[in-house]
Formats: C-alpha cells, structure tokens, sequence
C-alpha cells in the first residue's frame, strides 16, 4: 500500500476513535507529502469542523472542493463550514452544487433547507426539506426542521404532523415536544400543547424554553399567577431578555401587582440586558438639521396584518414630506400584504429580521436619525437591545405596548392627557411623558369592515353584551362584575370572542366561572375560530354593548366596537393600562361611558340594557361619528 493510503487508513482510524490529535498529525503528514490529497484535505477539514476551528475547517475543505470537485459530500462540508461562518449565500451555493452531483443523499437537501429556512425562504425550504425526509424517512432531524420551515412558513398542520413523526423517531428530545407544543399553542390546541410542555418539562426538568412556553399558554388561559411562575422558573435557570418581557407583559394583567413593582420589575430588565449596551454605546451625535428635512424611524416587529399596523398606517400616510423624512425598519420574518401596503407608505424601508441587535443598530445609526420611534415595547418580536445601544441621538416608544420599557436609552412615551393624568402616572415611567393633545393614537378601520348595522336587540328582543380582547385580560373581578349585570338583565347574553376558546377545557372553565356568578351556560357563546377580518367584525352585528375588561383595557378592540356602532362601558384605574378606554371614549365624544368604579361600571352597563332607544340613539350617532 503507498505511503498517503496507509497513512490515511491510520488517521481515519483514529478520527473514528476520537484520537483527534494523532489523526491531525497524520492528515497533516500525507499533505506534506501531497498538497493536493483530496481525502486528506476533506478530513481535515471535518475534523477542524468538528473542533470548531471553522474558518480553518473551510480553507480545507475548499481546497478538497478544488482537487475534487466531483464528490458531493465534499461540497456539503464545504457549505456547512460557510453557514456556520454566516456566508449564507455561498453556502447555498455549495449545497445546492452536492444536491446536483448526487440526487439520492438526503442531507444536501436537508441542509439546503435550513439555509434556505435561515434566509426566510420557506417555501424553497419547504420543498427541499420534504425532499430530504422522502429520501431517509427515518432521519428525525430532518423532520424537525421540515416542521419548523413550515411553522415559519404558514403551514401549521404540517409542521405539526411532521413534529410528531420527529418525535416518533426519537421519543426523548425535549426541544422536540416544547416546539410541538408551541406549533399546537399557535393552532389553539391548549389541551395538546400543555401535554406536549410538560412531557418536555418531564424529561428535562429545569429546561427553561419549555417553562417559557408554558408561560405563554397559561397567560393566553388567563392562569396568570401560573404564567408568572413557569416564566419566573425560566429566568431562575436561564436568564434571558424575552422570556423576562414575556414575565413583564404578563404582570400588566394581574390587578394587586402594585404600579410600583411592575416598575421596578421593568428597571430590573433594564439593569441586567440593557445597561452594559448603553454604557458601551458610541456617542450619538445630533446632527444640525438646517437646510433638510428631520429623519425619523420607526421600529417595530408589527409591520403586518397586527393590531399596531391600524394605529401607525395613517400616521406614516400623513406625514408632511416636506419636512420629514420617513425611515422605517421592520423586524419581520414572514411579510404580508399589510407589510407591502406600508412599505408603501415609507421613503426608506429596511428589513431588519435577520441582522443581529449590533447589525440593526450600525444600520440605523449609518442613517443619522433625528429621532428614532419605537413601537412595540416589550411586546413579542421587539428589538429594545437595539434601542439600547442608543443609534439615535433621540429615542421615543410609542403604541404597542401599555407601559413602560424601563430603559435610559429611551428618552420619551408617546401618551395624552386621559391616559396618563398630568402628576398621576410619571413614577412608573423611565421615560418622560410627551402628552399628544388629542388621543395618543388614531385608528384607521379596515377596508375589509362590513357595513354597521341596526341595533341587535331591537331585532332578537334581547340584548347581547360582548368582549372579544384575549381571555387573559379578562380577570376574576371582571367575570364576576359582568355575571352580576348579566343577572340584572334578564334573558340577556354574553359573546365572548379570542382565540383558545376552541379549545374545550377552557371553555367549560369559562362556563364555570360565569355559573359561580348565577350565569347559565346556555347565556355564553365562546367563539375562538380563527377569522377573516371581515368576518371578525361581522360578529359585533351580534353585539349591543361592548364591556371592556379592567385592569388591562382593551384598545383595537375598543376601537373596532365603536367603528362598528358598538357603544363600550369602562372602568377608569389608576395607569395608563387602566385608562386606555377611558383616553378612546373621552375623544369619541362618549364620556358618560366610562365608569369610577365597578358599581358604576354595572349601573352604565344595566341602564344602558333597559333602555333600548336611548342605546339605539348613541349607536346611530357613533355610526355617524365613525363614517365622517
């Protein structure tokens, strides 16, 4: 046997065996001999892959790649050495290149995939992804990540399907069942996905995404007490800046969390994720603005068919454009036809989904902002990490999320006169108070929105009280307020409206609650399908009188019963998160709606109920009010 082949049958040994450095020096030894060994060349290169020196792992394998170019799996090394570098494009060069050299190995196609999944190409991901599992069905990887391209991409049930065929194939994968549970949680599937997070929690006890998820399904159930411990379990084990907003997000549920500790729980995310940036930060220059216009961005996650999309579409519409100039960045995965209509709407638009926080903040800073907006708070999908590296002289949150974000890198809220009285609600906020003079947003309807019609209860004979915010909102004091009007209005009815009630575990638990109130089941209807807009709204033509829940209020809803002729009853509190409906109701003309206390709040709701006309006099004059 020559000299390289017997060297190479030693090296290859001893890699299979774990003996890395005397497989090193033997790989090295047949390239001394012969530079251009393509074996030796590729197993070098695994094996630096495998140790994670990449950078050398991929001069070898490029190498090997050139001296062989004909062997498929050289080229599949090759680009998963570029992928792990972030050359994602030239990865999926090479990828692609060992797909076409040998059409029957399932990995090629696998790995395509993933990069193409990694670029939010879901579709091409798909299709390569499905590919992969058809040639090695039993590959449990491969159908994990087939499930995870099309939980990206929109298709929930296959995703599902193919999360459970993973599982199948290899039972004891916790990060298997907890991304299980989240594809059945986003399906509405409750029951299922608790299943699926506690089996994950069984086999991995401390395994904080699991506790997180279960964070979010509990919040959704409305078992916020429960929500706060599995989130509060995550961060013990795992500190990490969303579950810890996911933690913050819920606390603005819950009634006897004081203002002062929500606070310094949002101060508390501040210190640990957001004050070493911000100490770090560049010095934000603000650059003279003689001679052009100001540059404003606004950031958000939401640029999609999402409730902030209503509230920010006509304020980038009717900006001046002879004075400003309108940069907007978009930390969205999966654009929509809501994403191109306010694309639209932008002067500069620019995609910041996959660029990582200190990417996305070079990019904005490069723009020399005047004024930087962020519109999501703490709320799913935010980039306040960017925010915290300060790559705007001046920063604002704004819209999309009802509190705070606690951070010193944000010098401004966005908020007015009712929301926040003047002397009332600045201790709970880092940022100082810029209160609009009218409401602290404006809500443009959907085109989508079906005509307003007559009052129901002038047609049944019976009037139907209604909410359709997320269960999660809709407290114990608020059950038991709205049963005692329910019992005050005989043979009246309540429509609830949010996604989960599909689910029959927590419906015959809402039902519970409402017959511990004296509220017959047969009085309840509990609708989660997952609707058309217009269909969506088409459910207020069943509704006389909306009830806002408290102490979380509602704010596109609210603004959807109005649109929809639907006069709302609510409850003022002591924050902004408690005065959103009355902020809505006072500019709508519509005071005499909003409530000081809970009896108040059933004694508008009751009186409003026995008096038929004077209900279908304000919902004429709303009607008018919503089509100027």
């Amino acid at each position: 046997m020559p000299l390289p082949a017997k060297l190479l049958t030693q090296a290859l040994a001893h890699h299979r065996t774990g003996r890395l450095a005397e497989a090193t020096l033997l790989y090295e030894q047949i390239l001394q001999a012969e530079p251009a060994h393509p074996d030796a060349l590729h197993c070098l290169g695994q094996l630096h892959l495998e140790q994670g020196a990449v950078a050398r792992a991929e001069s070898f394998l490029a190498r090997a790649v050139a001296a062989r170019p004909s062997a498929a799996t050289y080229h599949l090394n090759h680009g998963l050495s570029l992928r792990r570098l972030g050359r994602a494009p030239e990865a999926l060069a090479a990828l692609v290149r060992a797909q076409s050299l040998d059409r029957s190995l399932a990995e090629p196609h696998h790995q395509v995939g993933n990069v193409l999944k990694s670029l939010g190409r879901y579709a091409e991901a798909t299709a390569a992804l499905r590919q992969a599992v058809r040639l090695a069905p039993r590959h449990d990887a491969a159908w994990l990540n087939l499930g995870v391209a099309c939980l990206d991409g929109g298709a929930r049930d296959e995703a599902i399907a193919a999360f459970q065929r993973a599982l199948v194939l290899e039972p004891k994968r916790p990060e298997a069942h907890n991304i299980l549970g989240h594809a059945l949680l986003a399906a509405g599937r409750t029951s299922e996905a608790e299943a699926a997070f506690n089996e994950a929690l069984r086999q991995r006890p401390r395994f904080a995404p699991a506790h997180d998820n279960l964070g979010r399904l509990c919040r959704a159930a409305g078992r916020l007490r429960e929500a706060v411990a599995h989130y509060r379990a995550a961060l013990a084990e795992q500190p990490n800046p969303n579950t810890h907003s996911n933690l913050l997000f819920a606390l603005n549920f819950l009634p006897d969390v004081t203002p002062e500790d929500i606070f310094a729980e949002h101060r508390r995310w501040h210190t640990l994720y957001a004050a070493p940036l911000t100490a770090a930060a560049p010095q934000t220059v603000q650059h003279s603005t003689s001679g052009r216009r100001l540059r404003i961005g606004y950031l958000s996650p939401d640029f999609c068919h999402h409730a902030v999309a209503y509230f920010i579409e006509p304020v980038l519409a009717a900006h001046d454009r002879t004075r400003f100039e309108i940069f907007c960045y978009a930390n969205v995965p999966s654009p929509d036809r809501f994403t191109s209509r306010l694309r639209a709407l932008a002067e500069h638009w620019h995609d910041i989904a996959r660029l990582d926080d200190e990417a996305a903040a070079a990019l904005i800073r490069s723009h020399e902002l005047d004024l930087l907006i962020d519109l999501a708070g703490h709320s799913a999908g935010h980039r306040l990490l960017v925010l915290a590296r300060r790559p705007a002289p001046l920063q604002a949150t704004w819209i999309g999320y009802p509190n705070t974000t606690g951070l010193d890198a944000i010098d401004y809220r966005i908020t007015d006169h009712v929301s926040d009285p003047p002397g009332q609600t600045e201790p709970f906020y880092s940022e100082k108070l810029v209160r609009l003079l009218g409401p602290f947003s404006c809500y443009q309807p959907d085109s989508d929105a079906p005509p307003v019609n007559t009052l129901p209860a002038a047609v049944a004979g019976v009037v139907t009280f209604g909410c359709f915010n997320q269960f999660a909102k809709i407290t114990p004091a608020a059950i038991e307020l709205w049963s005692r009007i329910l019992t005050a209005v005989p043979a009246s009815r309540l429509l609830l409206k949010s996604r989960g009630f599909g689910d029959p575990s927590l419906a015959a638990r809402i039902r519970s609650f409402f017959a511990a109130g004296g509220v017959a089941p047969e009085r309840l209807t509990l609708n989660g399908d997952e609707l058309s807009v217009h269909d969506h709204l088409s459910l207020y033509h069943g509704v006389d009188i909306a009830l806002d829940p408290f102490p979380y209020n509602g704010t596109t809803t609210t603004c959807e019963a109005l649109c929809m002729g639907v006069p709302v009853v609510t409850l003022a509190g002591r924050t902004h998160v408690a005065r959103v409906g009355a902020s809505l109701l006072t500019h709508a003309g519509l005071s005499d709606w909003i409530a000081a206390t809970p009896d108040h709040y059933a004694e508008i709701a009751i009186a409003a109920a026995q008096d038929l006309p004077r209900l279908i006099g304000d919902c004429s004059v709303q009607v008018g009010e919503g089509e100027q």
